[in-house]
């Protein structure tokens, strides 16, 4: 029927059995035609409904849209021309052949509807259909072939179809022009991102992204060069996408789970009643050790029950269309995987064939290409997909862990620490980030091990299943190795973890083992676990070296043990070129999901494990504050009825009872002893707590400010504002009255000076008034005040209760709830609560509770016995919101033994407080890049332009390295190996790479001897000299590699110890001044990431680089030594790739340097936010925090989408070359068939598709190598920070001194960096032997530098301080620290055991430990602890009262009986008792010697010989109390202020 159609043959197979082979001109008008005409029409109809659906507005005209229109209107017109002439040509005779019309009439239509889809295309973003792209492309290769037989027509002479050949030949370089341009894209001016309008030739082989590389080649890349995400990959629509299914999803595994537990109760019944009469009579001690241990399992058994399971199957309804989009390219590319080897056969065959015609050989040549090509597409846009869904899975994780956390209830929260909340986020959301990577690997793995097996059977017959066999028993072999080296990497993880925790600590208490010189014991310590770490880590890397010598091993003995059964099977199987090395490349295909099975099976159970914490997390309850009513039209501010109130569910209330009306506009102030629970009643009104039963009416918004100060990363006002417009008159007011302009004075850059994290550089007290400052800036109705006076001096904490809180303060009218110790404003109050226990003892007016003689009464008589003299009688002061835990009774009356106060404040373990103050100290674990792109710029922040102040700038941004890393890094990881083990390495590698080439001739010769013997004469000896030596070489090649792995991870092992302790020792001695301006997250970082990235990561990097290059040298030489030419091929390829690497690897590099600085602050910001919870719930800012973190994910997502994407592009174009190198050794061997054997082409081609990968791994590896160096680069940053002076000199002081104790200071002058001012001004004064010398003056005096001077914490800019005549800088700083006695400002202690916190070096004898313990009033209470010296004391001491470790430090003191003892402003954070006790004990103690106070009240050091009175640097004055207080001067005013008319006057 066709043949009538056009009127001749429509098909012969004649035609191609020729050496001039063509198709019929009637195939190539008809089917050929056809073809692309179909697919068209077939798609238009739905992507114009599409198009039609989704349209945007419509876009503006560019050239390019013209161009496009105008050359479709020419081939409409050439279509036209056509159909015209063919109806001159044709005058009713019906000579035309009904083809000549139909097509033109079809070109016209098809012309038309591109016309159509281009203008439909103005609508949309991507403005070139891909469809219509794939229709040119098919377009052209159909008219390829009519193409070439119409010029060969017209070369012989035949010229009856000119005209419309020339037609022909016109329209066809239309479409190729037309091509051509739609692989432009087009810019659009809404979407800044190339991606959304990248054509699709583009966007499929991600040229798009060249503009991006070479900005990133010619500078280095910073965030404004990579553009934003797309709106629907932003956290916030992905979050939105993700919740309904979240909810779904756990609401039916909630469902499941009570239905479980339902099952699980009716079990239990049975045996619980048994177990319960036996508990009865066990006492009370026993119980809570039982409860600590069920704690203690309860949180090692990982599976704690909860609902299941829901996590995978409602992230997958999220995603489910890119994971189709991946499962599709997956399928096509391993079905087109095994096209490789069924061509490569039949260019052995053809090679083998003299009389095949040499087009074939071309024509496979070119389908190799083409193959290949099509193959690495569809590679590249899986991965593309995965890697995509990877990022915007652990975006979606991410952005739901952070608002979780801030809804999470508390009794959920506290099975937390921030640290591990913050791991949820970095670790758990990165495994199942990794896991998707590989997902598809599962089923796609199995599918290419059937398809193998199947294709091998095929050409080797049954004896296949020996080789499989050997494969099939490797793989359990390298599961039980691979589960050993996880269990080792297991138990290094709790090495590291107990190193990083030892180091976090030693970070934070940094001053302490300065001033005491305890830095050897500490270091000891770490050395002591980096030990044990490092023997883990040698075992792991033997492992791993027999790992890696199986896997080269197995595709080695795969292929010896195939050959040989197939050839010892049967004395007619001979082994030809086609066989073996078609069957070598089905083996190499084999090889990839073998290997790749295990690795993701083992990923997948992390990702598992993953799941089921963050299924806990995310399923947890959520805080319930039902109890807590908002009513705008309530006639009271605040009411409580019957509020009962906990912690926890199962332990007691904490809140009883309480039935309280406040009124509006009433200022309330709440009493009462340690751990009567006053805190507890702010947190129950903020619903903080669990409610029991009662309510809370609260009317209006509530501002809180807890009793420790939560402050934020970044500006003073900043922290103020707190996301507040600026109003500048109530700003400025505010500093005022909170007494905060003196300190903005005093800091560098005023209140733009920046705060580093968790307030580090400001005071106690600083950080307070900033706290007070935030809450009164913000215009709420109801203040909560949690004690915001115990950590400020008297006449400031005055000034404020006036200012803010007071009667006349910028409060006044709005109701006040104030907890505070301090007795003497309570006349000034409207009504004052007294709790007790958790109740409300009492209520009313100050006279009248004196009136009533109650217990209020009575404790005020009781304090006013010890009342300081200047009325500040303070119960407790500021200690860290942990007075709350005191469940064992009240200290209601004052006069307890002092033996025992200690043994009072014991606390409930499990109290919530604890991990709230805790928390607040663990977060230090994330680098911090400070004031990074990520602050949401106000409106009110100063231009950047203007100059920072000196010094304003504390914390220094994180030294980000750009542009290449240093060659003097590399050398000095080399040399840290040890170069005689480098060259030994090498050596290895070499060797196995010889053996490679050796193995592969080998094979080669033997599947030549087919050629010369048949069958039947082949001989046996001849047989088994090529299986042995076959053997032999492949043997060799695994032993090189076993050797060169196995003496790499010793040198490497030895390399990262050498780092550690070179980095360590450094840290150790570096001036205090460097930990005042690096945050300690971004020193643990080094030790944590850089160093794990120096023990795991660049040994793998170093090892895999070096096995990939030596193999492609290996193969280039293989492919050059059977055809020379190829050298010539080479040349331009490697001058392509060393580009095509150059480029890349520096912008890769700068992305994952932006990468890791821009994720580092949504884990710092969210570690804040954790710690500030109650804050940010109060203020009701989470929009706000969620904002912001959904603006740090967008930056980071930003960042890595594009570093994937770079990843995509050089594996692209890598592709491409290894393709090419395939291609041309193709071509070669076509050209010189004549030369060249069958079996030297399957040797050359069967190296060459496998040289691919291959490079690919290799600028992979580089660039991993060039990433994990800069861990060595930041390592050897700090390994190079400037040291403090020696420990200890040639000059050593005389061992008793100092006896006297006689301190002089003569003109000396101290500053704190170089860059700042004097901080002491030349200090000159004399202190005798055992003077007791009080220093007394403002906040930021220099009162605390005097201390820092004399243990030479700061070295001094001028004159010198002498210590019974020695000059304290000619000693070395341990000589001199270790003399001096510091009882220093915050107890600070580490986790071990009291011993070990007492006497780090184990220098005294038990006696001598109690004798100290007495004397510090700490025996009782160590001797009734059940491990006494041996009590493990938690993180930062928090299983102790702030008085207990006060009390623990004056114990440090006593044992060392130095001659000197500094005491810093210790009784600030201790209630009166311990403060009694540690006067008294030092009275006595330290008689003899020489002790200089720095005070904060004056009534401790009114008995003092001699009184220095400080400001600003300097000494004011300087004599006995007597003196000072006769003439009217500085401390006779402060004095008054605080009501002290003679020295010994404690009147109140």
């Amino acid at each position: 029927m066709l043949e009538k159609f056009c009127n001749s043959t429509f098909w012969n197979s004649s035609f191609l059995d020729s050496q001039e082979a063509d198709l019929p001109l009637c195939f190539e008008q008809t089917v050929l035609v056809w073809i692309p005409l179909g697919f068209l029409w077939l798609l238009a109809p739905w992507q114009l409904l599409h198009v039609y659906r989704s349209r945007t507005k419509r876009s503006a005209i560019t050239k390019l849209y013209l161009a496009k229109q105008v050359f479709v209107g020419f081939l409409l017109i050439l279509a036209a021309i056509e159909l015209a002439l063919v109806l001159i040509e044709d005058s009713g005779q019906g000579t035309v052949p009904a083809i000549r019309y139909t097509n033109p009439s079809l070109y016209l239509g098809t012309w038309l509807l591109v016309l159509l889809i281009q203008h439909s295309r103005q609508w949309c973003v991507q403005k070139n259909a891909w469809f219509l792209s794939i229709f040119w492309i098919l377009s052209i290769l159909c008219n390829t072939f009519q193409f070439q037989t119409l010029i060969r027509t017209l070369l012989q002479g035949d010229n009856s179809n000119l005209a419309y050949s020339c037609l022909f030949f016109i329209s066809f370089g239309f479409q190729i022009l037309i091509l051509i341009f739609s692989a432009f894209s087009e810019k659009n001016d809404s979407s800044n991102n190339p991606l959304t309008t990248a054509s699709f030739l583009s966007s499929i082989t991600f040229s798009w992204y060249d503009s991006v590389v070479l900005k990133g080649y010619r500078q280095p890349l910073t965030l404004n060069d990579v553009w934003e995400v797309d709106e629907e990959v932003k956290t916030k629509s992905l979050l939105s996408k993700f919740e309904p299914h979240m909810a779904r999803e756990l609401q039916k595994a909630r469902r499941a789970f009570q239905r479980r537990q339902q099952k699980n109760a009716q079990r239990n019944l049975g045996a619980g009643l048994h177990g319960l009469n036996k508990n009865q009579s066990q006492s009370q001690d026993v119980l809570v050790l039982e409860e600590a241990k069920k704690k203690k399992k309860k949180k090692s058994g990982t599976t704690t029950d909860g609902p299941k399971s829901w996590l995978v199957k409602a992230l997958f309804k999220t995603f489910y269309i890119v994971l189709l989009k991946a499962f599709l390219l997956k399928l096509v590319h391993d079905i087109i995987l095994f096209l490789n080897p069924q061509l490569l056969k039949l260019v052995i065959s053809f090679a083998s064939d003299r009389d095949a015609y040499a087009w074939t050989g071309y024509v496979y040549a070119i389908l190799l290409f083409v193959v290949a090509l099509l193959q690495s597409l569809c590679l590249q846009n899986y991965f593309h997909f995965c890697f995509e869904l990877g990022v915007k899975i652990r975006t979606t994780i991410i952005a739901s862990v952070y608002k979780k956390a801030l809804t999470l209830s508390n009794l959920a929260r506290k099975q937390y620490t921030v640290g591990e909340t913050v791991n949820l986020m970095s670790v758990d959301a990165q495994k199942l980030m990794d896991v998707t990577n590989f997902i598809h690997m599962l089923w796609s793995s199995l599918l290419q091990i059937v398809l193998s097996i199947y294709f091998l059977w095929a050409e080797l017959g049954p004896s296949v299943l020996a080789g499989v066999a050997v494969m099939v028993l490797l793989v359990p072999v390298n599961g039980i190795l691979t589960t050993k080296n996880r269990n080792i990497q297991v138990k290094n993880m709790k090495n590291k973890d107990k190193r990083l925790k030892i180091m976090n600590e030693i970070l934070s208490g940094i001053k302490i083992l300065k001033y005491f010189a305890w830095e050897p014991s500490f270091k000891d310590q770490v050395h002591k676990l980096r030990k044990k770490e490092l023997k883990n880590l040698l075992v792991f890397g033997r492992i791993q070296a027999v790992i890696t010598f199986l896997l080269y091993l197995a595709p080695v003995l795969v292929s010896v043990i195939t050959f040989s059964v197939y050839v010892l099977v049967d004395s007619n199987n001979v082994l030809d070129a086609e066989k073996a090395f078609t069957s070598i490349t089905l083996f190499n295909i084999l090889r990839f999901p073998l290997t790749a099975l295990p690795m993701v099976i083992s990923s997948m159970l992390q990702a598992i494990v993953s799941t089921d914490r963050l299924e806990k997390y995310l399923g947890g309850d959520d805080l319930d504050t039902s109890a807590i009513r908002h009513d705008c039209n309530f006639d009271k501010a605040i009411q409580f009825s019957e509020a009962t109130f906990t912690w926890e569910h199962d332990s007691e209330a904490t809140v009883r009872d309480v039935n309280l009306d406040v009124m509006p506009g009433q200022l309330v102030a709440v009493v009462g002893t340690v751990g009567s629970g006053k805190s507890s009643l702010m947190s129950a009104m903020l619903g903080e707590m669990e409610n029991v039963h009662g309510n809370i009416t609260v009317k209006g918004s509530i501002a809180y400010v807890p009793q420790q100060a939560w402050i934020q990363n970044g500006t003073i006002k900043d922290n103020i504002l707190f996301g507040s417009q600026l109003n500048e008159k109530r700003y400025q007011q505010v500093l005022e009255a909170c007494a905060l302009l003196p300190d903005l004075e005093m800091l560098p850059g005023g209140d733009l000076a920046e705060i580093g994290e968790k307030g580090i550089n400001l005071s106690g007290g600083q950080k307070q008034r900033i706290s007070l400052a935030r809450a009164t800036y913000q215009n709420s109705d109801i203040y909560l005040l949690d004690d915001p006076l115990s950590a400020v001096d008297a006449h400031v904490g005055k000034h404020i209760f006036n200012k803010v809180l007071g009667p006349n303060g910028l409060l006044k009218g709005k109701t006040r709830l104030l907890v505070t110790h301090s007795i003497h404003f309570l006349p000034q109050v409207d009504e004052i609560v007294v709790l007790g226990n958790g109740t409300m003892l009492e209520k009313g007016s100050y006279s009248a509770l004196l009136a009533k003689k109650g217990v209020f009464a009575k404790n005020l008589k009781t304090f006013l016995k010890h009342a300081s003299p200047e009325g500040e009688a303070t119960v407790n002061d500021g200690s860290e919101g942990e007075e709350e835990d005191d469940d064992y009774g009240l200290i209601s009356s004052v006069e307890e033994i002092p033996e025992d106060v200690a043994s009072f404040t014991m606390k409930r373990e499990n109290s919530l407080r604890r991990t709230l103050s805790r928390s607040s100290r663990s977060s230090g674990r994330h680098p911090k890049s400070l004031r990074n792109s990520l602050k949401i710029q106000n409106g009110n922040v100063p231009k950047e332009e203007e100059e920072l102040v000196k010094g304003q700038k504390l914390i220094k941004k994180e030294f980000m390295e750009t542009g290449k890393v240093k060659l003097s890094v590399y050398l000095k990881y080399l040399r840290a190996m040890g170069w005689c083990s480098i060259f030994f390495v090498i050596l290895a590698f070499v060797m196995n790479s010889v053996a490679f080439i050796g193995s592969n001739l080998w094979l080669s010769a033997w599947t030549s001897d087919s050629q010369i013997y048949n069958s039947t004469d082949y001989p046996a000896s001849q047989r088994d000299m090529r299986i042995g030596v076959y053997g032999a070489l492949g043997a060799m090649q695994g032993i090189c590699v076993f050797l060169a792995t196995l003496w790499s991870v010793h040198s490497c092992t030895r390399a990262s110890n050498i780092l550690h302790k070179q980095l360590l020792n450094n840290i150790l001695r570096a001036p205090m001044r460097f930990f005042d301006t690096t945050p300690t997250g971004r020193i643990v970082n080094r030790f944590a990431g850089d160093i794990s990235t120096v023990d795991d990561s660049l040994p793998m990097s170093f090892r895999s680089w070096m096995l990939n290059f030596l193999g492609i040298i290996g193969t280039l030489v293989m492919i050059c030594l059977a055809t020379p030419i190829f050298a010539v091929v080479i040349i331009p390829l490697g001058i392509i790739y060393v580009g095509v690497q150059m480029f890349y690897v520096a912008t890769s590099r700068q992305l994952r340097r932006l990468d890791s600085v821009t994720r580092s602050p949504i884990y710092s910001h969210f570690s804040e936010t954790v710690s500030g919870l109650p804050v940010i719930r109060a203020f009701e800012h989470q929009q706000r925090f969620l904002n912001h973190n959904q603006a740090g994910t967008d930056t980071n997502q930003k960042c890595v989408f594009s570093w994937i994407v770079s990843n995509r592009w050089l594996a692209i174009r890598l592709e491409l070359i290894g393709n090419l190198i395939v291609f041309c050794a193709a071509l070669m061997m076509v050209i010189y068939r004549d030369t060249v054997s069958g079996d030297t082409v399957g040797f050359v081609l069967s190296n060459a598709l496998n040289i691919t990968q291959t490079l690919n791994w290799l600028v992979r590896m580089t660039s991993e190598i060039e990433t994990n160096i800069v861990a060595v680069e930041r390592i050897n940053e700090y390994i190079k920070v400037e040291n403090e002076a020696p420990w200890v000199t040639e000059k050593r002081p005389p061992p008793d001194w100092p006896s006297k104790g006689h301190i002089q200071f003569s003109n000396y002058q101290v500053r704190y960096r170089p860059e700042l001012d004097l901080v002491l001004k030349g200090i000159t004064c004399d202190i005798r032997s055992t003077e007791k010398i009080g220093v007394v003056g403002r906040t930021g005096a220099g009162k605390s530098s005097l201390t820092n001077c004399l243990f030479r914490i700061l070295e001094s800019a001028g004159g010198q301080i002498t210590i019974d005549g020695v000059d304290i800088a000619s000693i070395g700083l341990h000589d001199l620290r270790g003399k001096l006695t510091i009882i220093p400002q915050d107890p600070i202690l580490f986790s071990g055991s009291l011993r070990m916190n007492l006497d780090p070096f184990n220098t005294y004898s038990d006696e001598e430990i109690w004798k100290a313990l007495e004397l510090a009033h700490l025996k009782s209470f160590v001797a009734g602890l059940q491990l006494g010296l041996s009590h493990e004391v938690t993180e930062a001491g928090g299983n102790l009262s702030i008085g207990q470790r006060q009390l623990l430090c004056l114990g440090r003191a006593l044992l060392r009986k130095s001659k000197i003892l500094v005491l810093d402003e210790a009784t600030a954070a201790v209630d009166l008792e311990t403060d009694q006790l540690i006067q008294t004990t030092i009275q006595s103690s330290f008689s003899h010697c020489t002790v200089i106070t720095i005070a904060h009240r004056l009534h401790t050091i009114m008995d003092s010989d001699k009184i220095m009175v400080l400001d600003n640097g300097k000494i004011v004055e300087y004599g006995s109390p007597e003196e000072l207080l006769k003439n009217p001067g500085p401390f006779y005013s402060m004095a008054k202020e605080a009501g002290i008319e003679s020295v010994n006057d404690t009147t109140f």
